[in-house]
């Protein structure tokens, strides 16, 4: 599924994405080049449950967490081995929803290997707005 939408519009991509997961216990992978609009996604993916938390990119820290059941990644400064070499596969066992930004196709097929539930958003900018590709 794809949306084209302005900042404006985000909460209907928040939507889709939440209709096409299972909120209790799902990873989504996003995926878009610097300035694409992750971040920006997760922080109105997380006011969507009502949730108040300051959302930053966590590229220094590895993981945020919002609320009790949403985790937030960005693994752009580490590769695969390091980001297993660190323990973090063991967090997606967590219930709740894991939003990981820089997340690849070699994470998505590792992750699918181990059973997970893995659904891809990939962000591109076009002009002033963004396209939003759901793969669940």
């Amino acid at each position: 599924m794809k949306i084209k939408a302005s900042l404006d519009e985000l909460d209907s991509v928040v939507d889709a994405v939440k209709k096409n997961i299972d909120t209790s216990h799902s990873i989504v992978l996003l995926q878009g080049d610097l300035a694409s609009g992750k971040t920006t996604f997760v922080k109105r993916f997380v006011e969507s449950f009502g949730l108040k938390d300051a959302v930053t990119s966590p590229t220094f820290s590895l993981q945020s967490v919002y609320g009790d059941k949403i985790y937030h990644y960005d693994i752009y400064n580490k590769s695969l081995e390091e980001f297993l070499s660190l323990g973090l596969l063991e967090e997606f066992e967590k219930e709740g929803i894991h939003l990981v930004e820089w997340g690849d196709d070699r994470l998505k097929e590792m992750l699918l290997k181990f059973g997970f539930d893995v659904a891809v958003l990939k962000i591109k900018r076009v002009q002033n707005k963004r396209e939003y590709e759901i793969d669940a």
